[in-house]
């Protein structure tokens, strides 16, 4: 989401006058975009700031530093009086004001703007995309779940959808353009709703895919709650809807999925996971674990590992526990000790790193069709891309017979736990 509203500034900004250049030194403005998802991420923008006050400011003296996005908006003035390297403040539906601000901020004057929308999508903003085959899309804005843990209802409002007909507009515009891979963006993209037609998430996925079957189309994220039939049968339907979902769970307890305010059972979860299996064979279900929750015991911890053992994701994004201040959970102690938090951590990396190794096992003698992204970085004659499940294929191009942007059939010779290697084969 980031990389999309990134794309969206860009554009703002470029419409306005101002150029991207390649460097901060070379920059009037340096615009952080920011994400207060976990205390790590914040932390690194504190750090970054600092470097640019001791290393850019001296440069100019109408060096511009501004922080646009989640943080801007969970810190707004605040961000003022920490860093006095900051002159703008920007939170995320108030991207259409920077131009001014940022001429504010250069004539010797401060800039805050945090005012959430119930409205604003940008729908009639093309995000300044430069390069590559695979472009973000956002189709909704905001989220209503408010999870215990998370401050993406306060940092980015209420829910609202981008109208379908604009949606299906710009991703014909993209594939024309050459981009060959499109992925949908939403906090839930599950409850993405038009409001002139009434069209629902599985709706709008099938009206994209049918522009071509030459373009494939991804999304992210699934709420479980909200992870329905209709969905899973047009996912099947559709070959150039990708066969991978990501379908966060947080927790293998019922009692800490119930803290946290996910409003599902492991036993609904699991019951969703039947359905994509039996329904979308050879799929892949990545998923989310937060290690070391508040009042998170042994026990629980158990629950989670059983979970992974017995869903048997292709990835996982894993990290411990960070208090976000403005969430509920913020107001419970934060119990489970450091050290704990880290063991149970590794703990859960370790057991869905051995089951991802032995997932891509399997591929082995298979063949993926693979779209073409890039040279691989390790080796100039060999080019990477990926399969419909997201995964990570290697593959010789010694010649440079297969450009970007074009789909091979590999068979899959050998693995890790991360990437599949092959040779490319002729399609049939």
């Amino acid at each position: 989401m980031n990389f999309n509203d990134t794309e969206i500034v860009a554009s703002i900004m470029k419409n306005s006058g101002w150029e991207i250049v390649a460097t901060p030194e070379e920059a009037t403005a340096v615009l952080l975009n920011t994400c207060s998802v976990r205390e790590n991420a914040e932390s690194r923008v504190i750090r970054r700031l600092k470097q640019y006050n001791h290393k850019f400011k001296k440069l100019n003296k109408r060096y511009i530093i501004g922080i646009i996005g989640c943080m801007a908006e969970r810190f707004n003035q605040h961000l003022v009086d920490l860093e006095n390297s900051v002159n703008v403040v920007i939170g995320p539906d108030e991207y259409r004001r920077m131009p001014a601000l940022l001429d504010q901020a250069l004539s010797g004057n401060k800039a805050v703007a945090v005012e959430l929308s119930t409205v604003e999508t940008y729908d009639d903003i093309i995000p300044l995309r430069t390069e590559g085959i695979s472009a973000w899309l956002s189709i909704m804005r905001g989220c209503n779940n408010f999870c215990s843990y998370c401050v993406v209802p306060y940092t980015r409002g209420r829910e609202r959808s981008r109208p379908m007909q604009s949606l299906i507009e710009e991703t014909r515009q993209l594939f024309h353009k050459g981009f060959r891979e499109v992925t949908l963006l939403g906090q839930n993209v599950n409850s993405y709703k038009d409001e002139e037609t009434g069209s629902t998430f599985d709706i709008l996925i099938s009206k994209i895919a049918e522009i071509s079957p030459l373009l494939r189309i991804r999304f992210t994220t699934s709420h479980p709650r909200d992870m329905n039939d209709n969905l899973i049968q047009t996912i099947a339907q559709y070959p150039n809807i990708c066969k991978h979902i990501h379908l966060p769970v947080q927790s293998g307890s019922n009692r800490i999925l119930k803290k946290m305010n996910r409003r599902y059972t492991v036993e609904h979860y699991l019951s969703i996971i039947d359905k994509i299996k039996s329904t979308i064979p050879n799929s892949a279900i990545t998923t989310d674990i937060i290690a070391g929750y508040p009042s998170e015991t042994e026990e629980d911890h158990q629950q989670t590992l059983e979970l992974l053992k017995q869903v048997r994701f292709s990835g996982a994004f894993m990290f411990k526990y960070s208090p976000r201040e403005g969430t509920r959970a913020f107001d419970e102690p934060d119990d489970v000790p450091e050290e704990t938090k880290i063991r149970r951590l590794n703990e859960i990396i370790n057991l869905q790193n051995s089951i991802s190794k032995e997932l891509n096992q399997l591929e082995k003698g298979r063949v993926l069709e693979v779209l073409v992204e890039a040279p691989s970085k390790k080796k100039q004659q060999e080019w990477m891309g990926r399969s419909s499940s997201n995964k990570v294929v290697i593959f010789p191009n010694p010649q440079g017979i297969y450009k970007t942007g074009d789909y091979v059939d590999v068979l899959i010779k050998k693995s890790t736990s991360a990437t599949l290697f092959g040779e490319v084969v002729e399609k049939k």
